[in-house]
């Protein structure tokens, strides 16, 4: 299977300042999905210009035809799974079946509290992520559920006339952990990952690649336990998170040298981060849409 390379545009643009041109340009340099970010705000960005992950795809979705669309990721957090399944619907039905969604446990950034509420403990995230992918999956598949759970609830939640795409739109399922990487196998039809946080810092690729390949033996023990075959599963690395940084993106050759370890692995799908001058995603743009346009064909 060829490598798909796929792009995150962070929502910190105006629409009409950069935001459209920018998702136009994905599809132009033939990215396989369009992603962004689903959260409140986020790191170094908190301070300035954010918009939502929802709004922002379906106004993408108005203005591209063929590249697909996505969160990564959509988190418990502050969301409630009868409500996002409901705009998850009709994003699907504007975009004519071209969203993933990606989804995780969240974690204890500024989206934790942002409700007003203490954030969770690792525990009470793992066992909110459960429960939410659960009956995320049945208010995208059925006309109407009802469900009383430990932490969601929904009565007689109507979801006519569901998505596009069928059963239910795809979920891209970011998990490392025993039960996420569960979920993955259970509901996903792609799993994500950025690598093992606990190495960005002191080490190295060669490191980074070996806990990845540990990742993937342990999503192919959660999918054997289930007798579904791990293959049959897409594996997504969204970079930028792992030693690397950003030296993949500095030119095509150490794009394809990064990219291709990785396939080597099993990845079917790499993500880049769209070009944000002075951050941490700074990347020179023609070097990148060199990248986009020519990468995948060395990739094969």
């Amino acid at each position: 299977m060829s490598l798909r390379l796929s792009t995150v545009i962070l929502p910190y643009r105006r629409w009409h300042e950069g935001g459209r041109e920018a998702w136009q340009r994905a599809e132009q340099l033939g990215f396989h999905t369009g992603y962004t970010y689903d959260h409140l705000s986020w790191r170094s960005f908190r301070d300035g210009p954010w918009f939502g992950a929802v709004p922002t795809l379906t106004a993408a979705a108005a203005v591209t035809e063929r590249m697909r669309l996505g969160t990564l990721v959509t988190s418990p957090n502050f969301r409630h799974p009868v409500t996002v399944a409901k705009e998850l619907i009709s994003l699907d039905d504007i975009s004519g079946g071209r969203v993933t969604l990606g989804i995780g446990a969240g974690g204890t950034g500024f989206d934790a509290t942002a409700l007003g509420q203490e954030p969770w403990t690792p525990r009470e995230r793992a066992e909110r992520f459960g429960e939410f992918v659960q009956l995320l999956d049945r208010l995208l598949t059925e006309d109407s559920v009802s469900y009383l759970g430990d932490f969601y609830s929904a009565h007689e939640a109507r979801n006519i006339p569901g998505c596009v795409q069928r059963p239910r739109l795809s979920f891209a399922v970011a998990a490392t952990g025993p039960r996420g990487l569960r979920l993955a196998a259970r509901y996903g039809q792609a799993w994500v990952t950025t690598g093992d946080p606990r190495l960005y810092e002191n080490g190295t690729s060669e490191q980074s690649v070996q806990a990845v390949r540990g990742q993937v033996e342990k999503l192919a023990d959660a999918c054997a336990e289930i007798g579904r075959d791990v293959a049959g599963l897409d594996k997504i690395l969204l970079s930028g998170f792992t030693p690397d940084r950003g030296r993949p993106l500095q030119s095509l050759d150490a794009f394809v040298d990064f990219a291709g370890r990785h396939r080597e692995l099993g990845f079917t799908e790499i993500v880049v981060h769209w070009p944000i001058p002075e951050s941490d995603f700074a990347a020179d743009e023609k070097v990148f849409e060199q990248i986009a346009m020519e990468a995948p064909a060395q990739l094969g």
